[in-house]
């Protein structure tokens, strides 16, 4: 399902970057001494922006991190007009920040701006279930982009389209998701 209109993007950056880095070695994002230092670039940045891209101008594009790891990806979040929000976790083990706010903003963006036709959420996980809910309520088409090994089944099928990220990069056929 393709809808013409402005376009909304919003990033759960660290969530597809681990994705990406537990399935080129299996649990190694978990340990402080990996997770805590600078990250090597593992997301294709151009490939979502382009997904995101065939539905329409985009309007948002918006990423949530601690930034402070990510810095690798400069040219490449700098060339993609990306908005970062900078969230700095209260713990070590603080978990969910990112998806509280962006699930905030993205239920605030469609209630203020009623241009906005598709919402693209990259994430894999359960979590933004309720905001799915909303975005679909509001009329809006939905989209999530997700690894295939990280991605919550019921999360992909809360979407009206599902893309695995795997498949922007040609390594698999896409697999929408059925609404």
């Amino acid at each position: 399902m393709t809808v013409a209109g402005t376009v909304a993007v919003y990033w759960d950056f660290e969530n597809l970057h681990a994705a990406l880095c537990e399935e080129k070695e299996p649990g190694s994002y978990g340990l402080a001494d990996r997770r805590f230092k600078l990250q090597e670039p593992l997301v294709d940045v151009q490939a979502i922006v382009d997904l995101a891209a065939t539905f329409g101008s985009i309007a948002i594009n918006r990423a949530y991190c601690n930034w402070q790891f990510f810095g690798r990806y400069r040219d490449a979040l700098l060339q993609n007009s990306m908005e970062l929000l900078q969230l700095f976790p209260p713990g070590a083990a603080a978990k969910n920040g990112a998806d509280i706010r962006l699930a905030l903003d993205a239920a605030e963006d469609i209630a203020r701006h009623p241009h906005i036709a598709t919402v693209v959420i990259v994430a894999g996980d359960s979590d933004f279930m309720p905001v799915a809910h909303k975005i679909r309520a509001a009329g809006r088409m939905l989209v999530g982009v997700g690894t295939r090994k990280s991605t919550n089944r019921h999360w992909a099928k809360s979407c009206h389209e599902f893309r695995y990220y795997e498949s922007l990069l040609g390594s698999a056929a896409a697999e929408p998701a059925a609404d």
